[in-house]
């Protein structure tokens, strides 16, 4: 993809097809396929997942499920593998990610498009085939799980008492006010029919195989896609409190509050904890992550001649704090040439959180580029860039920015103060009004988000 050459900043820049390479190494590397691929072999009958073997003649009926923005390709993939063995299934995918997915390969099962990252009906009534699904299941069943980022949202399956209406309410609470993913998933896994583990309590006793697309910093399979195959070390106290610390008991839903009370009072459930059997016959297996992506790119960025550094994949706090301690990196290189001389890359991942204090457009990754423009006005030859792998940084149409020493000239060029856009968090405007945006379009992917900082000679 040529990404990189549409935005203004990198009109004209020797260097930007170098740039460009370094990104698209870094998508490449966690294609959903071949992600699947090298995990997922076959031998004649046997079928072997990450060192352990399946034999395909065991099995009455072999069913494929799962959710998440990498869900089609890495059906795609494991249906051409299974070829007629399959017997059928269902994924859920964010509307827009189902390139591919009118392949023959995928006949046998069906894919469906939801709301992401507020859930929708599609996204209930595609939960509820999931569960109906599960429920037919036997012993004489293996069940494959497809995971990917996103998965969480695009699975309501709704408790008793509470509407979709009260999910979408919590759920736009939580994102305003800073909570991040761990804690955000911690109140669904409490709030639902198949998180926490309990998809593998409907699937058992069949044998369940998950393979795993991280968009969690270090990838706590608990976390991602809020553990639908995993044991649960949360509980309806620690649920509680994360509204708590929020401030949001007083305006979160009335029924979600009530759900959470009846569960510290054990009159609900708990989800199921580590050491309970039916996690025995289970496998749980990470096919990719933030870490390879960021790997890849650092090789390729050697190849292009850059003195390359991975800064670290573990990367959080809130967007416009961790953007200026990297625009203080950049900074340095041009200062001192330290941690590395020009010409340099320097790569750094993981997912910010992004507090919200206006009503404009944007993410985590623009309003990360966005706090940064201040600080690095008049370095020359450098560019920041950020990139949220999946293609859409919040909900927008742009996987992040460009920021170089000229942007503050340029924005005061056109009358646009960058503090003031920060402000009502309306990084998307702004960026869009340079033409620094990067629009990459669904990439069927998902692990988490990239910084690159770039010094050129």
């Amino acid at each position: 993809m040529n990404f990189i050459q549409d935005t203004h900043s990198f009109q004209g820049n020797p260097w930007r097809g170098a740039v460009s390479r370094v990104l698209n190494a870094a998508l490449n590397a966690v294609d959903p396929a071949e992600a699947v691929s090298r995990f997922v072999k076959r031998n004649g009958d046997a079928l072997s997942i990450n060192g352990q073997t399946y034999d395909l003649n065991d099995y009455e009926h072999i069913y494929v499920v799962g959710a998440g923005k990498a869900g089609t390709p890495m059906a795609n993939r494991i249906a051409t593998i299974l070829g007629s063995n399959l017997t059928e299934g269902i994924i859920i995918v964010k509307e827009g990610y189902t390139s591919g997915s009118k392949n023959t390969e995928l006949a046998k099962i069906s894919v469906l498009e939801a709301g992401h990252p507020i859930p929708d009906e599609r996204g209930v009534q595609a939960t509820e085939q999931i569960v109906r699904f599960l429920q037919k299941t036997t012993q004489d069943d293996l069940i494959i799980c497809l995971i990917s980022g996103g998965g969480s949202a695009l699975t309501p399956a709704l408790v008793d008492g509470i509407t979709l209406d009260d999910l979408k309410a919590l759920t736009s609470l939580l994102l305003a006010s800073g909570a991040n993913i761990i804690e955000i998933n911690t109140l669904r896994k409490h709030l639902n029919r198949i998180k926490g583990g309990q998809l593998a309590r409907l699937a058992s006793p069949a044998k369940l195989v998950a393979l795993i697309l991280s968009d969690v910093v270090g990838n706590p399979l608990e976390v991602i896609a809020s553990g639908p195959t995993v044991p649960d070390g949360t509980t309806y106290h620690d649920a509680t409190e994360v509204l708590e610390r929020y401030d949001l008991m007083e305006q979160a839903p009335e029924s979600v509050v009530a759900h959470l009370r009846k569960g510290l009072r054990g009159e609900i459930a708990e989800t199921p904890k580590p050491g309970d059997p039916l996690f025995k016959n289970l496998q749980n297996v990470i096919i990719g992550s933030n870490l390879q992506a960021a790997e890849e790119a650092l090789s390729q960025a050697h190849k292009e001649g850059f003195n390359a550094l991975l800064l670290s994949t573990y990367l959080e706090g809130e967007a416009r704090q961790v953007g200026i301690v990297l625009a203080g990196i950049l900074r340095q290189v041009h200062h001192t040439g330290h941690p590395q001389s020009r010409p340099t890359c320097i790569i750094a991942g993981g997912e910010t959180t992004v507090t919200l204090h206006g009503d404009g457009l944007g993410g985590r990754n623009q309003e990360l580029a966005l706090s940064t423009v201040n600080d690095l006005v008049g370095i020359p030859d450098i560019a920041m860039i950020t990139l949220a792998t999946d293609g859409s940084d919040g909900p927008t149409d742009a996987a992040g920015a460009v920021v170089t020493g000229k942007t503050l000239e340029r924005a005061q060029e056109v009358d646009l103060n960058p503090d003031d856009y920060l402000a009502r968090n309306d990084a998307y405007t702004f960026f869009e009004t340079l033409g620094d945006l990067i629009k990459t379009g669904p990439t069927n992917t998902n692990v988490n988000d990239l910084v690159f900082l770039f010094a050129f000679i």
